[in-house]
């Protein structure tokens, strides 16, 4: 009986801990990610008016226009170029 308690309590330990791990995740690094995935779908999406890419504009789901900076995302893609 005690060796079934304490392999109860490890399973318990490891529940906890992949919760907390996940919880984590959901909270802080996730958001990051959701961002920076819509960062780089409206800026791909996105007109730009100047060379600076500052001034772009994207439509959202109800086909209103919707101002983005866009300047962080097209000088990560051009990068590669230079």
């Amino acid at each position: 009986m005690k060796e079934a308690t304490g392999e109860l309590n490890m399973t318990v330990v490891t529940v906890v801990a992949i919760a907390a791990v996940a919880a984590f995740f959901y909270a802080f690094i996730w958001p990051g990610i959701r961002n920076s995935i819509n960062q780089s779908t409206y800026c791909s999406m996105a007109s730009c008016n100047d060379e600076e890419h500052e001034d772009c504009y994207y439509m959202d789901e109800d086909n209103k226009e919707q101002p983005i900076n866009c300047k962080a995302y097209f000088d990560k893609q051009n990068e590669g170029t230079k």
